[in-house]
């Protein structure tokens, strides 16, 4: 897995508290390995009795807007309980129907909003990976601590950066789409800064080998069907007083500095418009 480095991570006990409301990462497996989407016909013995021990997270899929406000809908172990958590307490569930399938729409808001998406069933209750990121706008992203976000609703056949990602070191991680098995390189101010490869749905996610240091700052990714790049200015977060997530809108879209489950500060910036 591709890690951001953890230099320069702190937070204050206070907000350290706070952010307890948000979900901690769990495991999450190929919704093919086990779970509540298994084969049954291609299941054998020992694989049933650890499917019979592990319930795949529950996943959102897509968010849309539907004039009122964003409806979010994914999937999870067919009728179990869903629920959509922020830290600040507000919470909406609702039940997944026979095939999984479920559809949720969190209070508006004139800001990003964070929140644990989790499901309970046969007394367990298993969270998600990460932490789900929606937007006035109805956009919404998957923020995961020490990587990429994955941004939901996304495509492209050309390499498209979706998200940009860095801790208060300087480590950064460039998500977004290309075409599926796609070789891409990425460039910052010109220098080649990684490698890497889109997977089978077009989604990639690449390390930079060195710090993003702060400034204006131009990166590019290139590779099969094209390129595009983005000018984007990076600074470190500075400390969360008034809760864990701040957000602001940018010319590319929105920077979110928000408190990762082990307490540090991660920024996550969604490209939403052109190459600038």
């Amino acid at each position: 897995m591709i890690r951001i480095r953890k230099a320069g991570f702190k937070s204050s006990p206070a907000l350290a508290m706070i952010g307890v409301g948000l979900l901690a990462l769990a495991a999450c497996g190929d919704g093919r390995k086990a779970g509540w989407n298994r084969d049954p016909a291609t299941t054998t013995d020992a694989e049933s009795a650890e499917a019979a021990s592990y319930l795949q997270p529950p996943r959102a899929l897509t968010a849309r807007l539907d004039g009122v406000g964003v409806v979010v809908e994914g999937e999870a172990a067919p009728l179990t309980s869903v629920r959509l958590g922020a830290p600040t307490g507000e919470a909406v569930s609702t039940t997944a129907d026979a095939s999984g399938r479920w559809s949720l729409k969190p209070p508006a808001g004139a800001n990003v909003q964070l929140y644990g998406l989790s499901m309970t069933g046969g007394g367990r209750t298993v969270q998600a990976e990460g932490y789900l990121m929606i937007t006035p706008e109805g956009r919404a992203a998957l923020l995961r601590a020490g990587a990429g976000a994955i941004v939901l609703n996304a495509g492209s056949s050309s390499p498209r950066i979706l998200a940009i990602d860095y801790d208060l070191g300087g480590g950064a991680v460039i998500s977004g789409m290309a075409s599926p098995g796609a070789g891409l390189g990425v460039r910052v101010d010109r220098a080649s800064r990684g490698e890497g490869k889109a997977d089978e749905d077009g989604r990639f996610v690449v390390s930079l080998s060195q710090p993003l240091v702060s400034g204006s700052r131009t990166v590019q990714v290139s590779g099969v069907g094209g390129e595009q790049q983005v000018t984007l200015q990076v600074a470190p977060a500075a400390p969360l007083t008034t809760g864990p997530v701040r957000s602001v809108r940018t010319a590319l879209g929105w920077r979110i500095d928000w408190m990762t489950p082990g307490g540090g500060v991660q920024t996550t910036q969604l490209i939403e418009r052109a190459a600038s």
